[in-house]
C-alpha cells in the first residue's frame, strides 16, 4: 500500500472555548495548559509526521487564518504538501472534495486520513497504528470512520451504531447499521446501556477515489464546485488559493450528511486511544492535571474551599471561596464565569456578542499578523498606547494614516525605518515620530525580536484607518481590523 496521506481541516469560529478562543485566533492555535509544548493544531500535525508510511500533510484553512497555520508549521519544524485557503465556509463536504482531488491527481489509489486540527488523543502510537488498519479496509473501497466507545451518555456527540463485522477484518471493522444525532439525555442512556452504538468521531480513513465517485452520486454539485475551484486555484505566497466563485456555488453540507449516512461503502473501526473533541470548557477540565480538590489552575490564582473549577488567568489573579464545579476564564479583556454543567451553552454567548457587533468575540488585545502582532496596552480619549513585536525578519507593509500619528520607542532589538524619503535605524532607547498623512514603514532586519511602544494621538484609531502599499504579504484592506 502507497502511504496514507493526512488532511487536516483547520477551520472553526472560535465559539466553544471563548473568551479564550476568538474567531480570528480559534482553539486549534492556543496553549490551553502549563508547559503544553504545541498547539492542538501542531499537536495534530506531529501526530503522523514522525511515522513511516504517511505523506507530508494537506492542510485545509481559511484566508484569516493562513499566516497562523503557516507560523505554527515553521515553528515546529514541519513540512505540509499544500496548504489549502477556502475562500467562503461551505463546511467539510467541499473542503475534503478538495483534498481528494489534489491526491488523486498524484495517487489515483491514494487513501487519505482525514482529521480535525483541534483534537486530542492520549495514546497516540495506538491511534497510528489504527490509522493503518484502518487504511487497510479502506484500501478494499470502504470509507471508514472511527467509533468511540462512550463512557457516559453524552449529549454533545453523534452516534453511530455498530453493525456485523465486515468481511475479511474479523472482530476489526463492522458495517454501519445507523448514524444518530445528538440525542437528548434519556436517548443517550439507552444507546450506552445497548452497547453497539459508538460516538462518531469525525475522524475518517478514505478510499479517496471511491469518495469522490460516491459524493458525484449524492452530492454532485459539491463535487463540481471543488473541481472547478481546485482547477481555477492559484499559488500565492506558498498557499493555494481557491476560486472563490467556484467554490461558493458548493451546497453548505458536512461530510456525514453529504456521502457517510447514505453510502453504502461505510465502515466503522471502534478505537480506545484516549480521544476528546475539546468541545467545551467542561471536556478541556476533563482531560486537564487536576489538584486534590479536583481544580485545575492556570496563571495566579488562591482557591479557597473550592472543588472541581477550572481556573484560567492570562494577567490578574483570580481569588474564589466556597464554590464548586465552575468555569472561570479572565482574559485582559473579558471574564467568563459559567456553571461547568452550562459550558456547552457558551456559544449562545458569542452569538450575543456577535448580534450587538462586540469585537471581543473576534479579537484579543493581543492581534496577530504575519510579521509578529500588536497588543493594546492602553486606550483613552484620542490616544492608545500599543506594544508592537515584529519578528526577524519581519516587515510591515508600506502605509499611511489620515486620523492619527504615531510615536515609536524601541525597547529592544534594532528597527530599519522609512518616513517619507528617510530610511534610518532606529536602536534600542531611541525613538521616532510620524505625523498623519505621513507614509511609513517598520521592519526588523535583525536576528532577535523587535519591540516597540507606539502611542497613537489622534481624532479616529481604529485600524482601518490605514492605507497601505507595497504589503509583501499580499494582504486585503480588511484584513487589517
Amino acid at each position: 500500500m502507497t502511504d496514507i496521506h493526512p488532511v487536516i481541516l483547520s477551520g472553526g469560529s472560535g465559539t466553544r472555548l471563548w473568551p479564550l478562543s476568538r474567531s480570528m485566533y480559534p482553539k486549534q492555535f492556543i496553549r490551553f495548559f502549563n508547559g503544553q509544548g504545541s498547539s492542538f493544531l501542531g499537536a495534530t500535525v506531529r501526530r503522523l509526521a514522525g511515522s513511516p508510511g504517511f505523506a507530508p500533510p494537506t492542510l485545509l484553512c481559511n484566508n484569516d487564518h493562513r499566516f497562523l497555520v503557516k507560523e505554527e508549521l515553521s515553528s515546529g519544524g514541519l513540512e505540509a504538501k499544500a496548504i489549502i485557503l477556502e475562500p467562503v465556509a461551505r463546511n467539510t463536504a467541499a473542503a475534503i472534495a478538495v483534498a481528494a482531488l489534489s491526491i488523486v491527481a498524484d495517487d489515483p489509489d491514494g487513501v487519505m486520513v482525514v482529521m480535525p486540527s483541534d483534537h486530542v488523543i492520549k495514546d497516540e502510537s495506538r491511534f497510528v497504528e489504527a490509522i493503518r488498519r484502518a487504511g487497510k479496509v479502506a484500501a478494499t473501497g470502504k470509507l471508514v470512520l472511527f467509533g468511540i466507545k462512550p463512557d457516559g451518555p453524552h449529549t454533545g456527540y453523534g452516534y453511530i451504531k455498530q453493525g456485523e463485522t465486515l468481511a475479511g477484518f474479523p472482530g476489526g471493522a463492522f458495517k454501519v447499521d445507523q448514524f444518530a444525532e445528538k440525542p437528548d439525555k434519556a436517548t443517550a442512556a439507552r444507546y450506552v446501556a445497548d452497547g453497539h452504538y459508538f460516538w462518531n468521531s469525525g475522524i475518517f480513513v478514505l478510499n479517496a477515489r471511491v469518495f469522490l465517485a460516491e459524493l458525484g452520486r449524492l452530492e454532485p454539485r459539491v463535487l463540481e464546485a471543488a473541481r472547478d475551484a481546485l482547477a481555477a486555484a492559484k499559488n500565492d505566497l506558498g498557499f493555494l488559493r481557491l476560486d472563490r466563485t467556484a467554490f461558493a456555488q458548493s451546497p453548505n453540507i458536512s461530510v456525514d450528511y453529504a456521502v457517510m449516512e447514505k453510502t453504502g461503502e461505510a465502515a466503522m473501526l471502534p478505537i480506545d486511544v484516549g480521544w476528546n473533541d475539546v468541545g467545551s470548557w467542561s471536556s478541556l477540565w476533563d482531560i486537564a492535571p487536576h489538584d486534590a480538590d479536583g481544580n485545575y489552575v492556570y496563571g495566579e490564582a488562591v482557591l479557597e474551599a473550592t472543588s472541581g473549577s477550572y481556573v484560567h488567568s492570562e494577567r490578574s489573579l483570580v481569588a474564589t471561596i466556597g464554590v464548586k464545579d465552575l468555569i472561570i476564564v479572565d482574559t485582559p479583556d473579558a471574564l467568563l464565569v459559567a456553571d461547568k454543567s452550562r459550558s456547552q451553552d457558551v456559544s449562545k454567548i458569542v452569538a450575543r456578542l456577535k448580534q450587538t457587533n462586540r469585537k471581543e468575540q473576534e479579537q484579543h488585545l493581543r492581534n496577530y499578523r504575519p510579521w509578529g502582532f500588536f497588543e493594546t496596552l492602553s486606550i483613552g480619549p484620542r490616544f492608545q498606547v500599543k506594544l508592537l513585536h515584529v519578528k526577524p525578519g519581519g516587515k510591515l507593509s508600506m502605509q499611511m494614516h489620515h486620523h492619527r500619528s504615531e510615536h515609536w520607542v524601541v525597547v529592544q532589538g534594532t528597527a530599519k525605518v522609512v518616513v517619507g524619503e528617510t530610511e534610518k535605524l532606529v536602536r534600542e532607547n531611541e525613538s521616532v515620530y510620524i505625523f498623519a498623512t505621513q507614509w511609513h514603514r517598520l521592519e526588523n532586519p535583525g536576528m532577535v525580536p523587535l519591540e516597540i511602544i507606539e502611542v497613537q494621538i489622534g481624532s479616529y484609531l481604529g485600524e482601518d484607518d490605514i492605507v497601505r502599499t507595497d504589503d509583501i504579504y499580499h494582504r486585503t484592506p480588511e484584513e487589517t481590523r
